[in-house]
C-alpha cells in the first residue's frame, strides 16, 4: 500500500519535475550553446556585476557574480611551473603548505627540443597542475622574440625564430587548455627587453611587426584557439601594450578574430579611456598592496572600476565596449570553471616530474664534442671532478614571477653522484662564488651558499681536484639573479660573471677531459671555446635538472635538442646592438618614456647573421649527436607551382653511427630575387627523426605558398612574388646539406 502511495505521489509529481527541469536559465544550461548562455548571463547581470568583472578584487583573483552561480577567476604566473599562493594583497608567501609543485624546464629547453609532441606533453602537464589547484588562467606561454641576448627574461620565451615558436606554442596551449584551464600568451607584443619595460616606445615597421614578432601569437590564436592574451608592459605608437588600438583590436581582434579575453599584464595600464576603448578585458595589478593609492580598497579605484562606472553612470560614454569586454569574460567562464566536463586534474604526480625529465633530457643541447671527450665512459673513470656554483645551486627560486616553490629539485651534483654510484668518485669544488641568496617573494631555497674565500683559493682548490681527475665537469653559466636572467632587469654584458671565465681556463691547462655545462637562458661569450673539448647548454631544467643532464652525460640519453637562437661571439654580431639602438633613447619632453627603434627590422637572429655574414659561435638550429647523420639529395615533386599549389619535398636521412639518436631537420627556403629586402633564408619546416644504427628513414615536407609570401607593408597584405625559390636542407642555420630550385609562376 505504501508502494503505492509512493508511486502515486511520485506521479502527481512528476509534471513540477518536468517543467523544473525545462526552468533552468539558459545560462546555466550545459546542452545549450556556449554564445545563447553568454547573451542569457549578460542580460541578467546589473551595471555594477558588469564593471566588476572587468578587474582584479586581489592579487590574482577577479571577481565573478556569486547571486548567479558565476564563480571567481583565478590567475597564476607560471610558464613553467604553478606560483605558490601569495596573500591576498601581498607578493609575499600566504604560508601554505599543499601548494608545492613540479618546476618543468624553461621554454628555451622546449624550443631546442624541436619536438611539437613534446610540447603537447609540457602543456597538459603544467595545465593539471594548474587545474589541480583550481586556476583558471595560466598566464603563459611567452612567445616573445629572442631579439637581444641581453633580455633578461629570454629563458621564458621560444627562441628567436617566428616559425619554430608558432609551431612549439600552438600544442603548449593546446595541452594546458585540455585541462579547463585557459592559456594566457604573453607579453603581446614588442616586449624584447626588460631594462625599461615599463617607459620604452618601440618604433618598428610593419614589415617586422608581422614577419617577426606577431607570428607565434597568431598561431596561438588561430590554431591553438587560446582563450586569453596577455598585454605589455611597453608602449607601441605611443601606447602602452595592455590598451592598444593597433595591437588589440586592429590586429588581435579584428584581422585575427581573437574571441577570448585580453589580461593586463600586472600594472600594465595606466588610463581609464584606452582601457576602455582600446581592447583590454580584464585589469590586473594597477596597485598591488590594496593602499597605495591612499584608497581603503584599491580594487574598487582600478582604471576599470569606480573611474569607468563613473564615466556611464555620468553618460559620458555608453556600454558597447562593457559588453564586450563582459561577453568575452563570460566566454571565459564556460571554456573554464563553469565547465562541468572539466578534468581535476593532478598535482606532483610521477607522470609530471618523468615529463619534467623527459623535455630536459630532449632540449639540452650538445654544442661541441671534440675528440669525443662525451658521452663519459665510466668503465675507465676512476674520478670525476665537479666544479662551479651552478651544479649546487637551487635555479627554481629567483628570476622573478616565474619563482617557484617547488616539491624538489634534484641538482646537477646530486644528479651525477646518483647516477654515477659507486662506479666512480665524485669530488666537488666550489670554483667561484656568484650569488649565494636564495630567497625571492618569500620562497626561499634553504641552502647556505656563503662562502668567503679568495677568488684565487677558490681556483687554487679547483685546479688541485681537477688535475687528479679522470674527468672534470665545469658547471656554471647564469642564474635567476637580477641582471643574470631575471624579470625587471637584462644582463650588463655577453660574457659570464663571478670570474669563471678564468675559472675555465685554468681547468682547461690541467686536465683534457673538460666539459662545460652551460645553465642559462641566453646565449653567452665563450673565449675559452678552443681550449674546452666538450660544451653542453643545459638551460634551467626545473625539478629533475640532475637527472636530465646527468643521463645526457653519461649517455644513457642521446642528445638532440637543437639551439632555438644563434649564440654570437660578440655583441656587435647582433642587430640590436650593432645599430646602437638598445636599450632605447630617452625624450626631451619631461616624460619617462624611452624610444626603442628597431633599425635592424626583419634581420633577427641567423637572419641578421647571414646578411651580414657574421660567422656564430653557434648557429640557430645547431646540436651534436653521440652518433652521426648522413643526408640524402632532396628532390621536389614539381619544378613549377601556381599560386596556392603545394609542393613536396623529399630526401632520405640515414644514422651512420653505432647508437640509436634523433636529428631534427630543418628546412629553409630562400627567395632567389624580390622586389623587397628578403632574408637570405627562413625556416620554414623541420622534423624530428629518431633512428637507429644503420636505419634509414624518408623525411618529406609539404609546404604551401604562404611559406613564400613576405608582408608587403605598402599594401597591408601578405605576398607571394613570382620567381625562383631554392629549397634548403640542414642541420642548422650554417650546416646545408642538400639544396633544390623551383619556380612560382
Amino acid at each position: 500500500m505504501k508502494l503505492i502511495k509512493y508511486i502515486a505521489c511520485s506521479l502527481l509529481l512528476l509534471p513540477a519535475f518536468t517543467q523544473a527541469q525545462q526552468e533552468v536559465p539558459v545560462y546555466l544550461d550545459n546542452s545549450k550553446p556556449i554564445e545563447k548562455r553568454v547573451e542569457d548571463a549578460l542580460s541578467r547581470l546589473t551595471l555594477e556585476e558588469k564593471v566588476a568583472l572587468t578587474h582584479a578584487q586581489s592579487k590574482f583573483c577577479s571577481p565573478g557574480v556569486a547571486r548567479l552561480g558565476i564563480p571567481e577567476f583565478w590567475m597564476t604566473d607560471g610558464p613553467h611551473g604553478i606560483r605558490p599562493e601569495v596573500l591576498w594583497d601581498e607578493w609575499e608567501q600566504a604560508g601554505w603548505t599543499n601548494d608545492s609543485c613540479v618546476a618543468f624546464p624553461a621554454l628555451t629547453c622546449l624550443a631546442a627540443t624541436w619536438n611539437p609532441k613534446i610540447a603537447l606533453l609540457y602543456g597538459k602537464s603544467i595545465g593539471e597542475e594548474a587545474r589541480y589547484r583550481n586556476k583558471t588562467v595560466l598566464l603563459g606561454p611567452g612567445v616573445n622574440i629572442y631579439r637581444s641576448p641581453l633580455n633578461g627574461r629570454n629563458f621564458e620565451y621560444m627562441g628567436e625564430d617566428p616559425y619554430l615558436a608558432g609551431k612549439m606554442v600552438v600544442p603548449y596551449v593546446q595541452g594546458v587548455q585540455q585541462n579547463g584551464v585557459a592559456a594566457c600568451v604573453k607579453h603581446y607584443a614588442l616586449n624584447n627587453q626588460e631594462v625599461n619595460r615599463h617607459t620604452t616606445n618601440v618604433i618598428v615597421d610593419d614589415r617586422a611587426l608581422y614577419e617577426i614578432y606577431l607570428p607565434a601569437f597568431k598561431a596561438a590564436v588561430q590554431e591553438g584557439k587560446a582563450w586569453a592574451i596577455m598585454g605589455s608592459y611597453n608602449l607601441y605608437k605611443d601606447q602602452h601594450g595592455c590598451h592598444n588600438q593597433y595591437l588589440l583590436n586592429d590586429i588581435l581582434k579584428g584581422e585575427w578574430g581573437f574571441d577570448g579575453v585580453v589580461v593586463s599584464d600586472w600594472g600594465g595600464v595606466h588610463n581609464t579611456q584606452e582601457a576602455i576603448t582600446n581592447g583590454l578585458d580584464m585589469e590586473f595589478g594597477s596597485w598591488t598592496n590594496g593602499l597605495s593609492n591612499g584608497a581603503s580598497n584599491a580594487y574598487d579605484n582600478y582604471y576599470l572600476a569606480n573611474p569607468y562606472l563613473q564615466l556611464i553612470r555620468e553618460g559620458k560614454i555608453g556600454t558597447k565596449e562593457l559588453d564586450d569586454k563582459v561577453r568575452r569574460i563570460l566566454r571565459l567562464a564556460y571554456r573554464t570553471n563553469m565547465d562541468r566536463n572539466r578534468p581535476y586534474g593532478s598535482l606532483c604526480s610521477e607522470a609530471h616530474f618523468a615529463a619534467a625529465r623527459q623535455i630536459g633530457e630532449e632540449g639540452i643541447v650538445l654544442l661541441q664534442n671534440n675528440n669525443n671527450v662525451l658521452p663519459i665512459d665510466l668503465s675507465r673513470a676512476k674520478k670525476i671532478a665537479v666544479i662551479g656554483e651552478n651544479a649546487i645551486k637551487m635555479m627554481t627560486v629567483g628570476g622573478g614571477s616565474s619563482s617557484l616553490k617547488v616539491k624538489y629539485e634534484l641538482s646537477p651534483l646530486d644528479g651525477i653522484r646518483k647516477r654515477v654510484g659507486d662506479q666512480a668518485e665524485v669530488v666537488y669544488a666550489r670554483g667561484y662564488v656568484g650569488d649565494p641568496s636564495g630567497e625571492y617573494n618569500g620562497v626561499k631555497s634553504g641552502q647556505d651558499l656563503e662562502d668567503n674565500r679568495s677568488p684565487e683559493e677558490l681556483i687554487a682548490e679547483a685546479v688541485a681536484v681537477a688535475r687528479e681527475a679522470d674527468y672534470v665537469i665545469f658547471i656554471g653559466g647564469l642564474n635567476k639573479s637580477a641582471h643574470q636572467d631575471c624579470e625587471d632587469a637584462d644582463r650588463k654584458e655577453l660574457g659570464l660573471s663571478y670570474g669563471q671565465d678564468q675559472v675555465i681556463e685554468a681547468l682547461a691547462q690541467v686536465n683534457e677531459n673538460l666539459i662545460m655545462v652551460n645553465i642559462s637562458g641566453n646565449a653567452i661569450s665563450m673565449p675559452w671555446v678552443k681550449e674546452v673539448p666538450a660544451i653542453v647548454q643545459a638551460w634551467y631544467l626545473g625539478s629533475e635538472a640532475g637527472s636530465a643532464i646527468a643521463s645526457v652525460l653519461v649517455g644513457d640519453v642521446n642528445p638532440s635538442g637543437k639551439l632555438p637562437f644563434t649564440f654570437p661571439v660578440a655583441l656587435q654580431d647582433v642587430g640590436a646592438h650593432k645599430l646602437g639602438e638598445y636599450p632605447g633613447t630617452p625624450r626631451n619632453d619631461g616624460s619617462h618614456i624611452v624610444d626603442q627603434k628597431y633599425n635592424e627590422g626583419i634581420f633577427v637572429g641567423y637572419r641578421w647573421a647571414d646578411k651580414q655574414k657574421a660567422k656564430p659561435l653557434f648557429s640557430f638550429g645547431h646540436g651534436l649527436s653521440y652518433t652521426t647523420f648522413e643526408y640524402g639529395k632532396v628532390t621536389a615533386d614539381k619544378k613549377t607551382i601556381a599560386p596556392g599549389e603545394p609542393i613536396t619535398f623529399t630526401l632520405t636521412v640515414r644514422n651512420t653511427g653505432n647508437r640509436e639518436g634523433a636529428e631534427v631537420v630543418q628546412l629553409y627556403i630562400s627567395d632567389k630575387k624580390s622586389s623587397l629586402p628578403r632574408p637570405v633564408k627562413e625556416l620554414k619546416g623541420f622534423q624530428k627523426v629518431y633512428l637507429q644504427p644503420g636505419e634509414e628513414k624518408q623525411v618529406s615536407f609539404t609546404i604551401a605558398t604562404d611559406a613564400l609570401s613576405f608582408f608587403d607593408d605598402s599594401k597591408h597584405e601578405w605576398v607571394a612574388e613570382p620567381g625562383q625559390f631554392e629549397t634548403l636542407i640542414g642541420a642548422s642555420a650554417t650546416d646545408i646539406r642538400s639544396k633544390v630550385a623551383f619556380e612560382l609562376k
